[in-house]
C-alpha cells in the first residue's frame, strides 16, 4: 500500500513546494485546496502569462513550464508510468522556471 501512495506524497509535495512561487510570478494567490489537476491547471496558466511576454527569460520559463506540465500530466495518466521519474523531470522544470523567471 505504501507504493501506491507515494506517488500522490511526491506530488502533493511538489504542489506544495512550487505553488507559492508560481501564483507570484503571475501575481495570484496561491489556489486553496490544491489538487493534481489543479496544480497542472495553475503550472499551464502561468506558462501561457510568461510565454506571452516580450521578455526572453519569461518565455523560456514558459518553455519550462510546458514540459514540466507535460511530465506532470504524464505521471498521473500514463499507465505503467515510471511516476517518481516523471515527477523528478518535473522538479528540475519547475525548478528552472522560477530560477530563469526571476
Amino acid at each position: 500500500m505504501a507504493v501506491q501512495t507515494a506517488p500522490a506524497d511526491t506530488f502533493t509535495a511538489l504542489a506544495t513546494c512550487f505553488t507559492t512561487d508560481l501564483a507570484a510570478l503571475i501575481g495570484s494567490e496561491p489556489p486553496r485546496d490544491l489538487t493534481p489537476n489543479r496544480f497542472i491547471d495553475l503550472v499551464e496558466e502561468v506558462r501561457d502569462v510568461l510565454a506571452d511576454s516580450s521578455l526572453g527569460n519569461f518565455q523560456d520559463a514558459g518553455d519550462d513550464l510546458d514540459s514540466a506540465a507535460t511530465y506532470l500530466t504524464d505521471a498521473l495518466t500514463e499507465p505503467g508510468a515510471d511516476v517518481p521519474a516523471f515527477l523528478a523531470r518535473a522538479r528540475t522544470h519547475l525548478r528552472d522556471a522560477i530560477d530563469t523567471a526571476s
